[in-house]
């Protein structure tokens, strides 16, 4: 029997159990597909600590994979056995060997892309996309901050940015780390444990301040993030590894410059089909041009999800994480 991540109560790693599961036959609307790679990434922690509640326990994690598809049920007509598929976002369900999933949300994959990287890049890809075309479309006049830079939303930004012309300005928490981020096209890294990335930022931009800042950190970053802006800049909060970010009175938005604040979601950004299939068809691209290189730095075992969990809590790790299941 295939196998699959189930969660039955919140809390750390330990609660990831590995188990038989069956996912049974698709139903009208849905396919069902043989997982070949999974995507990790910081919401699945945010779903097993609670942080996002998913709507009931118990439940199999993960929001992203690429597999093949087995089976097709009725009403679905776009999709047939054997397709190569991809997919990022809601319903969650991507820790499993086998799942069914709604068709709508399933894209076909280029031949030439594997399934190994069409997992790695699918969620932070999309969400790259959305934030450098929709929360704030970034030109070649633009100076970004990007947190977080060699991460794997942030490798993407900086190389999706660097492409378009703007400088790019990120945050990284070692050496090692800031040459990962220039490696891809991070054109000043700042190593925050060393400096003030505030000062730094102010020094770099003549004391301008940037355009945008991409904060997926938090509560650590955030309103010294909104330090770093110049007037009518965009501060866009995607993530809080650091925690949640602390109420805020929005009359400083005001003070510091009539800034925008947007707090979005991938989930409501390719909640169309037709802007689900944008988003994915502009990544597709930037991959298979070579604008956009994907580096998976970590591999596992899907039975061992909980020490990637760790991993990837205890910032173990760069780029892009699968799992194998």
């Amino acid at each position: 029997m295939p196998k699959a991540i189930k969660i039955y109560t919140n809390g750390g790693p330990e609660v990831l159990k590995w188990e038989d599961f069956d996912p049974g036959a698709p139903g009208p609307g849905q396919v069902r597909i043989r997982h070949e790679a999974i995507g990790l990434n910081f919401i699945d922690v945010y779903h097993r600590t609670g942080l996002y509640p998913l709507p009931s326990l118990p439940v199999i994690p993960g929001l992203e994979g690429s597999g093949v598809v087995e089976d097709v049920g009725e009403r679905v007509d776009n999709l047939m056995v054997g397709d190569r598929v991809a997919y990022a976002g809601v319903p969650p369900g991507a820790y499993a060997q086998v799942r069914c999933i709604p068709a709508h949300r399933l894209v076909k994959m280029p031949d030439e892309l594997s399934f190994e990287t069409a997992a790695a890049m699918m969620l932070k890809g999309m969400t790259a996309r959305y934030l450098i075309h929709g929360c704030y479309p970034v030109s070649s006049d633009d100076t970004i901050l990007i947190h977080a830079a060699s991460g794997g939303v942030g490798s993407i930004v900086s190389q999706w940015a660097h492409d378009i012309g703007a400088t790019v300005i990120g945050t990284v928490g070692s050496d090692e780390k800031a040459e990962k981020a220039r490696a891809n096209g991070c054109d000043h890294p700042i190593l925050y444990s060393q400096e003030d990335f505030v000062e730094k930022v102010r020094e770099i931009t003549n004391g301008r301040g940037v355009n945008v800042v991409y904060d997926s950190v938090g509560k650590a970053t955030f309103m010294k993030s909104l330090e770093c802006l110049k007037a009518l800049g965009t501060m866009v909060t995607f993530g809080q590894s650091s925690g949640a970010v602390p109420p805020l009175e929005l009359g400083l938005l005001a003070a510091k410059g009539s800034l925008f604040l947007t707090r979005p979601s991938l989930m409501t950004y390719t909640e169309k089909r037709e802007d689900l299939l944008t988003h994915a068809n502009d990544l597709f691209d930037v991959v298979q041009r070579g604008v956009v290189k994907i580096t998976i730095d970590q591999t596992y075992p899907l039975s061992e999800v909980s020490l990637a969990h760790r991993d990837l809590e205890e910032r173990k790790t760069t780029g892009s994480t699968i799992l194998i299941p």
